[in-house]
């Protein structure tokens, strides 16, 4: 994903935080992902996909020092004294901005100087992760930046942490916090079984949705921005059902699962293909009124995939969209040598696959 600058962004635009993660997580991705509100702020570090480390603007120390106050039942090389000199290094810079990912340096500094071992800094960084990712899965709205192959620099790396199964994690405890909350504030009386959502398809989600009530209102609130996107853009109008069909064809079942979240099935009827070698005959089939297609994929790149679609002549005019996380002049090049239609880049929020999307069927 190229880099915006954050002015450019509006503050408050509905974010979708899953399906962001699932696609840094389903290109491997490598660099920093930060995210902004109007009060707080979160870093998210990512190595071919895997998570480094992640934090929050908030109460950073008092979140450390609670997990340290953890680590000195086991440890006696851990202290309260200790712990007092690592908040020196939070208190050197008003409200912590001089010093860049603070909780982070804290922890190499503790393990530099034998408090804790190596172990200990990965369980430490872990529980931050999960406290972080928690609370960004719950953001509605913000903005945000992908810096690529931006890393920890020189800091030391004490672990590589599978995102699907934090996010997983975070999730499950979340619905368990919901419950828990629901069941508190009814009466004995009166409490009522949990509705679950239907859960997403295994096949289809490399990060999943799993039933829950957050669930039902994350469709809830794409309903909600789908319809804020058709009243900014002139939605295709086209038969009784205003059905078109979107082909995307991507090797990536988590791209596939947030391009098919992100458009709506009263307007859009979303053909899921993550074989490019087998994708023309499921084309030819489908008739789609508009192509998504990724740029790498495995035994048959995007660019061969669209240029045999325009020979043929089913295909000649049809709009095919390239996806991809490639930005360079020489990639968009080829691109208009193959004859797209268009360039979407990813990590892409649901306002950038919607306007691409109207501005070729409208």
């Amino acid at each position: 994903m190229s880099t915006t600058p954050i002015s450019s962004y509006k503050f408050l635009q509905k974010l979708h935080p899953l399906s962001l993660l699932a696609q840094l997580n389903g290109r491997r991705a490598t660099g920093l992902l930060r995210v902004f509100t109007d009060t707080i702020s979160w870093s998210i570090y990512l190595e071919e996909g895997k998570l480094t480390y992640a934090s929050y603007s908030d109460q950073v120390f008092d979140r450390l020092e609670k997990h340290l106050q953890q680590v000195i039942q086991q440890t006696p090389t851990l202290n309260n004294a200790t712990i007092i000199q690592v908040r020196s290094i939070f208190d050197s810079g008003e409200e912590n901005q001089s010093i860049p990912n603070a909780d982070y340096q804290a922890i190499c500094w503790l393990v530099n100087q034998r408090a804790i071992n190596h172990p200990q800094a990965g369980k430490l960084i872990e529980d931050l992760a999960k406290e972080a990712l928690s609370s960004f899965l719950n953001l509605k709205q913000g903005s945000y930046e992908f810096y690529p192959e931006k890393t920890l620099d020189e800091l030391p790396r004490f672990s590589r942490l599978d995102l699907r199964g934090l996010v997983e994690y975070c999730q499950s405890q979340l619905r368990k916090e919901n419950v828990e909350s629901t069941n508190s504030e009814a009466s004995p009386s009166t409490v009522m079984p949990v509705v679950e959502a239907p859960q997403a398809e295994a096949e289809t989600e490399v990060l999943q949705e799993e039933t829950s009530q957050n669930n039902l209102n994350t469709n809830d609130d794409h309903r909600n921005h789908q319809s804020n996107y058709q009243s900014n853009y002139q939605t295709p109008q086209r038969t009784s059902k205003n059905l078109y069909t979107v082909a995307c064809i991507d090797d990536s079942p988590t791209v596939l699962a947030s391009i098919k979240h992100f458009l709506d099935e009263n307007t859009f009827l979303v053909v899921m293909i993550n074989d490019p070698v087998k994708a023309l005959m499921q084309i030819l089939r489908s008739k789609p009124d508009l192509i998504l297609l990724d740029v790498e994929m495995p035994n048959l790149d995007g660019y061969e995939l669209c240029s045999l679609l325009r020979r043929h002549s089913a295909f000649k005019n049809t709009p095919i969209i390239m996806v991809t996380g490639r930005t360079g002049f020489i990639d968009r090049a080829k691109a208009k040598m193959v004859r797209s239609s268009g360039y979407l880049t990813k990590p892409f929020t649901q306002s950038d696959l919607m306007k691409m999307v109207f501005k070729h069927l409208a």
